[in-house]
């Protein structure tokens, strides 16, 4: 059985015109994709900028209500479950998100912003255990313990992003969604991030749904991608085989428009 599986997921965006504000026509930001992810494993989820790609994983997380269709984990659809019931899924499944300084409150420390997960899943921690545990997650993700007390704008984007990690990693999730991870970063702090999940998933035998619209990314922690365009996968296949023989017309446009990712 697979970790996780979507079945003829829609997700629509009505739209309205006219003084009325008449529904007459719809966005379909996800139409009628299926796809199933094994435990331990990398799906690759490419696409350009608009082609719904976000929009599912968003949707899988229950963060965008689907239109139609089934997400199901370890067999069981999550999709029509209260806010309540999928509190307990909510632990297995986080995100990363796309903008590392976005995603950060500025606000907040380090301590407070990885630590705020601890307080809603493990009450059970004291003040003394969430400062312990925190600590212990930034030198997982190559930070160091004394950085707690800092605030996000005095990392650069590369750690900043790190700090994302962390926070995902924070309830112990099977799960994650990575959002366009590597996009805002440089291309030598690409390599450090995907480096690092990679090494995390050997460590902690996560599951990763990496959206990305840079195949030449993908190709360094997937083993499996499905393209995406307008809505629906086009071409789905082992990492492999995506890149030494592309079927789709779409995929082989891809594959050229962008530098080899080093």
């Amino acid at each position: 059985m697979s970790l996780l599986e979507v079945r003829n997921l829609k997700t629509y965006f009505p739209v309205h015109t006219g003084l009325l504000r008449r529904h007459t026509d719809d966005i379909r930001a996800v139409d009628d994709v299926s796809f199933s992810i094994e435990a331990g494993t990398t799906m690759g989820l490419v696409g350009e900028s608009g082609s719904g790609k976000s929009t599912i994983g968003k949707t899988i997380l229950k963060l965008q209500a689907a239109t139609s269709g089934q997400v199901l984990w370890e067999g069981q659809d999550i999709l029509p479950l209260s806010g309540d019931a999928f509190r307990p899924f909510r632990r297995n499944m986080q995100m990363i998100f796309q903008d590392p300084f976005g995603s950060l409150n500025p606000r907040h420390t380090v301590l407070q912003i990885v630590g705020e997960a601890l307080e809603i899943h493990f009450p059970q921690l004291n003040k003394v255990g969430r400062r312990d545990r925190v600590a212990q997650l930034l030198t997982q993700v190559g930070l160091k313990a004394d950085m707690l007390s800092r605030y996000p704008h005095e990392f650069s984007g590369g750690q900043r992003q790190r700090i994302g990690i962390a926070r995902a990693l924070a309830v112990e999730p099977r799960f994650i969604v990575c959002d366009e991870p590597v996009s805002a970063l440089d291309v030598s702090v690409q390599a450090q991030i995907v480096n690092l999940l990679q090494d995390l998933q050997e460590e902690l035998g996560l599951t990763y749904l990496f959206i990305a619209h840079d195949l030449a990314v993908v190709e360094h922690i997937s083993d499996h991608v499905l393209v995406m365009y307008h809505g629906k996968i086009v071409e789905s296949a082992p990492a492999d085989r995506i890149y030494s023989d592309p079927q789709h017309e779409y995929t082989r446009r891809l594959l050229q428009a962008v530098p080899k990712f080093a």
